[in-house]
């Protein structure tokens, strides 16, 4: 059902201690995830002498939507690997982290969920409109007034382009408020008939 694509971040090897799996329910490019997700937690963890990043993956469906993506890290034995994890789940929830994720620990195999922010994603036909909207509309105007509706500033922009589809996901903290926020634009621009809305955190 899945392709699984991973980008390898090697640490040191001569450090021991428990390796923590943090899933992100976050449809974000392998770049954007390291930039926005894998860095910071890196620097966070080594300037408190807790522990590395010392991988990363993204899982994808067949048709290569992203599904989440994963960061692997390492806690130095010396280090509590319970409170780190909270330190950790807080910083991540900072950043955005959606409902959905949760971290693993590997010693013990408990799960922590964890993520605040509700995920909309849109759907726009890529092979069933007339020729002409395609030739006179734009699926970046699409993103960038969606993006304005329901406050995007500033964020990592998450997309997706299938062979039939192009999906467009925002992050925020409701998906109702986002979905209201844009439903008049989704009724009236062209390019929008026929778009499914889905739920994805």
């Amino acid at each position: 059902m899945f392709n699984k694509m991973y980008k390898k971040i090697f640490g040191k090897k001569d450090k021991t201690g428990s390796i923590i799996v943090i899933q992100l329910n976050d449809k974000i490019m392998p770049i954007d995830r390291g930039e926005y997700y894998e860095d910071p937690l890196d620097e966070f963890l080594q300037a408190n002498n807790y522990g590395e990043v010392i991988g990363g993956g993204t899982m994808q469906a067949q048709s290569g939507e992203i599904v989440f993506c994963n960061i692997e890290f390492l806690i130095y034995t010396e280090n509590n690997e319970q409170t780190i994890c909270e330190d950790i789940i807080q910083m991540l929830e900072n950043l955005g982290a959606p409902k959905g994720s949760h971290v693993t620990i590997e010693r013990t195999n408990e799960k922590i969920i964890f993520g605040k922010k509700e995920g909309l994603g849109i759907y726009l036909d890529g092979i069933n409109l007339p020729d002409n909207v395609y030739a006179e509309c734009d699926s970046n105007f699409v993103l960038a007034e969606i993006s304005r509706l329901v406050g995007f500033d500033g964020e990592v922009q998450r997309y997706w382009q299938g062979n039939t589809e192009t999906a467009l996901y925002f992050y925020g903290g409701s998906f109702e408020e986002m979905n209201n926020a844009i439903s008049e634009f989704i009724s009236t621009y062209p390019l929008c008939q026929n778009a499914r809305i889905t739920r994805i955190a």
